[in-house]
């Protein structure tokens, strides 16, 4: 069963309301979240916020209606919540019942998949803020939906960009088990080739493992007997990575999605404005911000930003502006960003992180592009197999 979530939404509207002038247009927008299931993994330090994402989107109706409220345009969220076992089909039937034209999908990718191939789309304007998997940017995009998080291969592609450019471009590759990590092994892989590095090794974390009894054991023979630069780890749920860190055989920094980690946003950025950001969103939400916050922030804002620029509350003048040229994004990152025609990615920078430290931004200098030097960051448009108009 699904629940309405109104209490982050309704401090908004009582923000957003007050003194209003008459004739306001509403720009309503849904949010639907899904909880996922987390596996049992050794690394449990940092809790998964349960408002996660939600807290972007909220901050988001809050930044836009200080705008709107000159503009005579007031953003709203109505949000959706349901838990990581609910069917699937309960999901598409309320967005298909929904009123509202654009959409926010907080949603795990098989979800998202099983969404996109029910509902035929045309009427809205998705934006997938939670699903990192390339494929909805190669072979299952469409021109109704947007993605503001960024794609596994845009992450390894920033990552592996700087390790080509410090000259780092021997790897030992270590994976663990689950379905996320295999992907964004295969992605790395795929980044290695494109920029000149090398695979030398490739070991697999199998999970029979308790790293934090074994670690210093384990590690260190896993990674000898191997000639290598950097070690990139692949697990996201972050199982065994933290532990791989100071063990190895040889003295070798590590990277991937622990130690040097590529990310849309995390606490360590700063500049370009971005303290103002993580301000606001530490005093609303009282946590940092994470990517996933991030790209719901970035979704409303391209909607609100839309409305507002293209001086129309029309739903279809609003996503036309979205994926014309015309349309930038001005977000805490330096440049105005803005959606590829091909994909429907965001264009971003992406920031290369350690725990408390930003470390550099991709794409690198010296990594070119015809069009812009943020696609040499993910698929290009050579490389995807669908077509959008």
């Amino acid at each position: 069963m699904f629940r309405t979530l109104v209490i982050g939404c309704l401090a908004c509207l009582m923000v957003a309301t007050r003194a209003w002038p008459a004739g306001t247009v509403q720009v309503p927008v849904l949010y639907i979240k899904q909880q996922v299931e987390r596996p049992p993994v050794l690394s449990n330090l940092d809790d998964i916020p349960a408002d996660e994402g939600l807290a972007g989107a909220r901050l988001a109706v809050k930044d836009s209606n200080t705008t709107g409220r000159f503009t005579g345009q007031q953003f709203s969220l109505r949000e959706l919540a349901f838990e990581a076992a609910a069917d699937p089909g309960e999901i598409i039937g309320q967005l298909q019942a929904a009123e509202e034209h654009f959409v926010i999908l907080d949603l795990p990718a098989a979800t998202l998949e099983a969404l996109l191939r029910a509902d035929p789309g045309g009427k809205r304007l998705l934006f997938n803020v939670a699903a990192p998997d390339d494929r909805f940017r190669t072979e299952l995009c469409r021109n109704d939906l947007l993605h503001t998080l960024p794609s596994r291969a845009m992450l390894a592609d920033a990552l592996s960009q700087y390790l080509v450019k410090k000259r780092w471009t021997r790897w030992l590759l270590i994976e663990g088990s689950l379905a996320g990590d295999k992907l964004f092994a295969d992605a790395i892989r795929r980044s290695a080739a494109k920029f000149g590095a090398k695979i030398v090794g490739h070991k697999v974390w199998d999970g029979a493992r308790d790293a934090r009894r074994t670690a210093q054991a384990e590690v260190p023979r896993l990674t000898q007997g191997v000639e290598y630069d950097v070690l990139i780890v692949a697990d996201e749920w972050g199982d065994f990575g933290e532990y791989l860190m100071y063990r190895t055989w040889e003295p070798r920094p590590v990277a991937g999605t622990q130690g040097l980690f590529a990310t849309a946003w995390y606490r360590t950025i700063e500049q370009w404005g971005a303290s103002q950001l993580q301000a606001r969103f530490g005093k609303a939400a009282g946590r940092p911000m994470g990517a996933r916050d991030y790209a719901a922030w970035a979704a409303l804002r391209s909607i609100s930003e839309a409305a507002i620029r293209g001086g129309s509350a029309e739903p279809a003048m609003i996503g036309a502006y979205i994926q014309s040229p015309e349309f930038e994004l001005a977000a805490y990152k330096g440049r105005k960003l803005s959606y590829r025609p091909w994909s429907g990615q965001l264009r971003q920078p992406i920031a290369l992180s350690a725990a408390r430290s930003l470390v550099t931004q991709s794409p690198q200098e010296g990594f070119l592009h015809r069009e812009s030097e943020l696609d040499t960051l993910g698929f290009d448009r050579p490389e995807i197999q669908c077509k959008r108009s």
